[in-house]
């Protein structure tokens, strides 16, 4: 998203904050932008007015009544590229909660009724939190559908996986893979990054494709949970050209295939033999150092520094506060990216341990 205070709508969606801002990017082509909150198994979509693109999709159309979920519905102009951020919260009551900033390109309210898209019933959640954030290139269908599909096809893995021995890590790589493949089997162009973070049993699962990052914030010190799937890792550089593709620079910029600038996403069906679904997924004990995560598109990565943002968030009060500051010096440094935010609040999660 780009950021921009033309306009803000402030929300709460169960015990989530959000805060929505809007400045475009592009002048063509189409998308739309949402979030999701998900509060005992039951979601409220925040989103648009279903682009072109969207409507190809064979998404779930069941709705709910509107008292299932308390939520904010968004209508957006249309832009080519857009970010989302995604929040599931299932067997936990509203003091382990998260305030969330998000920027989007939005311009209108539109009210709509929530839809069911994780079962009432979740053992495998109980107890445990997720969160993610998501970032589109080449149109809005991969984007819209990853933030949709995602988080409930790893949650039906966890529940695949909830008799074995800790098997969260297999079941957050076959969320992703699943969505991948599904999402291509849909037969529409784009594709998007993605990051996400899993709070299980006094733990982080932190999952990434792509360049949205997630960023710990330890006793203040700032460590970066994902790596960056760009060309300038000579790792992914190789394994591209260990399978026929090649990697060049342009303008500056590392491309696959001369195209595209992540080396791994979800979509993107016409670099799927380089551009794999595969995440990097990292386990971190929640310790009593873990202060909160950024988690952010690499609009926000791209002019801000991982340290410089965990000391905005330490210096106001409201994350709601940091999240809008963040935004403000990424667009006032030249960004002309989408950007999304969100901050976590990692003590209620601690106290939960064991």
């Amino acid at each position: 998203m780009a950021l921009g205070c033309n306009s803000q709508t402030w929300s709460k969606t169960s015990s989530w904050l959000t805060l929505t801002s809007s400045k475009p990017k592009y002048r063509s082509m189409h998308s739309n932008s949402y979030s999701k909150a998900i509060s005992n198994g039951l979601a409220a979509l925040l989103e648009e007015e279903e682009s072109p693109e969207k409507s190809e999709i064979n998404s779930p159309k069941e709705e709910v009544a509107p008292m299932a979920v308390d939520g904010l519905f968004l209508k957006s102009e249309k832009h080519s590229h857009e970010n989302y951020s995604v929040m599931m919260k299932v067997g936990l009551d509203n003091s382990a909660e998260a305030e969330i900033g998000e920027v989007k390109v939005s311009s209108k309210i539109k009210r709509r009724p929530a839809r069911l898209v994780v079962p009432e019933s979740c053992p495998a959640l109980e107890m445990q939190a997720y969160f993610g954030v998501f970032d589109g290139h080449g149109g809005s269908a991969a984007v819209n559908y990853v933030a949709e599909n995602l988080g409930n096809n790893i949650i039906t893995a966890l529940q695949e996986f909830e008799e074995a021995n800790d098997q969260s890590k297999e079941a957050i790589r076959k969320g992703y893979l699943v969505t991948d493949e599904k999402f291509l089997s849909q037969d529409v162009s784009s594709g998007a990054c993605a990051a996400t973070v899993l709070v299980k049993d006094g733990e982080l699962r932190v999952a990434n494709v792509g360049d949205c990052r997630v960023v710990l914030s330890r006793n203040g010190v700032a460590t970066a949970l994902t790596s960056d799937h760009r060309l300038d890792r000579e790792d992914e550089r190789l394994r591209i050209e260990s399978v026929g593709g090649y990697v060049s620079c342009q303008n500056g910029v590392w491309r696959v295939q001369g195209s595209l600038a992540v080396s791994r996403a979800i979509g993107d069906s016409h670099l799927k033999q380089w551009v794999i679904s595969e995440p990097e997924i990292k386990r971190i004990e929640l310790t009593s150092d873990c202060d909160f995560l950024v988690l952010a598109s690499d609009g926000l990565w791209d002019k801000v520094g991982n340290q410089e943002a965990v000391d905005m968030v330490l210096r106001h009060e409201s994350y709601i506060e940091s999240c809008k500051k963040l935004v403000d010096i990424s667009s006032s440094r030249g960004n002309k990216d989408d950007i999304t935010v969100m901050v976590v609040d990692l003590k209620n999660f601690k106290r939960r341990r064991g």
